[in-house]
């Protein structure tokens, strides 16, 4: 299974790497660079919209097929565009940031990659829908707009997802620990991609500096994170596809665990 990921690059020099992730207490727009034009706007999901000029602005389309174990496998093809899945949050940088999913127009996930997998029990957790939309945000989750419009593109859901029965392992696979901590909104070991079999045991050990919460996508597993205190969240990786796991109140990635 496949899925998307992304984040967001920023301006300043680290180590000879840019960043931009804005400084503990401000806002997203309070970090915001000053690429485009900043539209009192928004685009229907409580964010504002980022013109730019129509020449090399940033252009998406999305395709979507049934998945041979379940729900659908969604394709997201940029153009002036690059998905920057390290530096969420930062300020705008043309070209750059990450998707959102809206399923009828409903707000249904956040994506920081070309592919993301739709599973069945998202869609109905969602409440089902029909037409899938992908639209294009900056680091700092403005809106990129051409003409006052939200970059985006539609697909229909029209095919029946499959769903295959569960196998089970002839033997327990071993279990995967990671170990991660948030200081100073900066997540550490940088979040990359870890490869997990599937039926894997996955432990997942954080550590805030402040009370937060953090959440597995597809799986829809959550657990509070006290400031100060490492909080465990364990689960079974019984589902392919790639999952983001990231904090709701800092709105940080995390990691994105690969599932096969």
């Amino acid at each position: 299974m496949l899925t998307a990921a992304a984040l967001v690059l920023g301006a300043g020099a680290c180590g000879g790497r840019a960043t931009t992730h804005h400084k503990p207490g401000t806002s997203h727009e309070q970090a915001t660079g000053s690429i485009g034009r900043l539209l009192s706007s928004g685009d229907g999901s409580g964010h504002r919209l980022r013109q730019v000029d129509a020449k090399g602005a940033p252009a998406v389309t999305v395709a979507v097929r049934p998945d041979s174990e379940d729900g659908w496998n969604v394709h997201l093809s940029v153009r002036n565009f690059r998905f920057t899945p390290d530096s969420v949050g930062g300020g705008a940088l043309l070209g750059r940031g990450h998707a959102r999913l809206f399923l009828d127009g409903h707000p249904l996930a956040r994506v920081y990659g070309a592919w993301f997998h739709l599973p069945e029990s998202l869609l109905r957790s969602a409440g089902g829908g029909t037409e899938l939309t992908a639209r294009l945000y900056a680091d700092d989750h403005t809106a990129w707009a051409v003409g006052s419009t939200p970059v985006q593109a539609t697909a229909a859901l029209t095919a029946t997802a499959t769903t295959a029965p569960a196998s089970t392992p002839a033997e327990p696979a071993p279990d995967t620990t990671l170990e991660i901590s948030v200081r100073d909104g900066k997540v550490s070991p940088a979040p990359g991609r870890v490869k997990i079999k599937k039926g894997r045991t996955v432990r997942l050990r954080v550590r805030s500096d402040h009370d937060d919460t953090l959440h597995v996508h597809g799986y829809d597993k959550e657990a509070r994170l006290p400031a100060g205190r490492t909080a465990t969240l364990t689960f079974t990786a019984d589902r392919t596809g790639l999952f983001e796991v990231e904090t709701h109140e800092s709105d940080l990635l995390l990691t994105q665990l690969v599932v096969r």
